[in-house]
């Protein structure tokens, strides 16, 4: 079963909302989506040449268990891995684990 379309809209908002529109031409804050999960990617236009693509670092994961309802929350090491985050576990509840990644102000997430 794929991502729940309302879970989806809700993370895309939330992406949105973290997106400063001052700043909207240098950094964005946007998710990449799969079938069982939802990567929440910062990006950055290119320094060197207009004509790239926009850079994409890849901030946190939320992976989504149909059998459950539940999402988890997944933080990057520096070798590109995601590990589960042991500080909050697997919830119902998206919105926790979107507050956990904004406001927990762990640099684990952004840095």
């Amino acid at each position: 079963m794929p991502v729940p379309e309302l879970d989806l809209r809700r993370i895309k908002k939330w992406c949105k909302q973290e997106t400063s529109p001052l700043h909207a031409d240098q950094l964005r804050v946007e998710a990449d989506v799969t079938s069982t999960a939802v990567t929440i990617v910062e990006t950055r236009p290119p320094w060197d040449d207009p004509t790239s693509e926009w850079t994409r670092d890849p901030v946190a994961r939320l992976r989504y268990t149909a059998t459950t309802g539940e999402w988890s929350l997944y933080w990057r090491d520096r070798h590109l891995r995601f590990h589960r985050c042991d500080q909050v576990p697997p919830t119902r509840q998206l919105q926790v684990l979107l507050d956990v990644v904004a406001e927990s102000g762990d640099p684990i997430f952004w840095g």
